[in-house]
């Protein structure tokens, strides 16, 4: 078995409507799972990281808008946590596909 290398474009009327880094097509007009989920983790990474820098700006009195900050940070959290379920639910099924397969 291949692993996630072996899972073709998605086609068609699935290519989200998002202009991103993650939605990039490719030449038979499908976007691969795997650059798809690449350009997920990196967004959710993004938003981490600005997360942070505006919690250490708050820190250094660099921002004093709290709302701001907050903002920044459940941002950070909810794409994370929709990323952990996005990892569960490809588990599910993958360990769907094994048992289908036995």
């Amino acid at each position: 078995m291949d692993g996630i290398n072996s899972i073709g474009p998605l086609q068609g009327g699935a290519m989200p409507r998002k202009a991103g880094p993650a939605f990039q097509q490719q030449g038979n007009g499908g976007v691969s799972f795997k650059e798809m989920m690449n350009g997920f983790l990196n967004d959710v990474n993004g938003l981490q990281q600005r997360a942070d820098e505006s919690i250490k700006k708050l820190a250094s009195g660099e921002i004093t808008d709290v709302h701001q900050v907050m903002t920044a940070s459940e941002e950070a959290k909810v794409a994370f946590n929709m990323m952990m379920e996005i990892r569960n639910k490809v588990m599910d099924a993958y360990q769907e596909v094994l048992r289908i397969r036995l």
